[in-house]
């Protein structure tokens, strides 16, 4: 993460995701004021500190959707298919149900898709549950690279 100050000496920090920010928005304001499930989408540009890989990149693109206040189980099948429908206008992935996700906010096993032509980061979505409500988020980036290259082994395929 991003962490340094700014001229005037005040803390900044760059967003390394979005969901925690969108969790601290339903439980102080959100939850309060709109009718539920509160069900939204975003683009945000996201941050990293870390060595950049093929795919993994210290800015990205982050593009989530997120049901909050929502009834479960519907609401998880509800945005999971969201993400299947989109990704499968887009790439060639395989579909995990049930993954151990690394963020502590999670309270349950979470879902994500993999594109194998990444190699180590093919990862291009990932989500699950959360106190408040359920979610994922895609690397606009990521994606864009494994359609790349799935296209470019289409092409080169069709040449033969």
């Amino acid at each position: 993460m991003y962490v340094f100050q700014d001229k005037k000496g005040r803390d900044v920090c760059l967003i390394p995701e979005v969901t925690a920010v969108v969790q601290q928005l339903f439980r102080d304001s959100w939850s309060k004021s709109l009718p539920k499930p509160v069900r939204l989408f975003y683009v945000a540009k996201c941050y990293r500190y870390e060595r950049p890989q093929k795919g993994r990149y210290r800015e990205f693109t982050q593009f989530g959707i997120e049901c909050m206040g929502g009834k479960p189980p519907e609401d998880r099948e509800e945005v999971s298919e969201l993400l299947r429908q989109c990704l499968g206008s887009q790439v060639e992935f395989q579909w995990d149900d049930s993954v151990k996700r690394g963020l502590d906010y999670y309270v349950e096993d979470g879902f994500e898709a993999r594109c194998g032509e990444l190699g180590a980061q093919q990862q291009v979505a990932g989500g699950g549950r959360y106190a408040e409500g359920i979610g994922w988020a895609l690397g606009v980036d990521r994606l864009l690279l494994a359609r790349r290259i799935q296209s470019d082994r289409l092409r080169d395929d069709g040449a033969d």
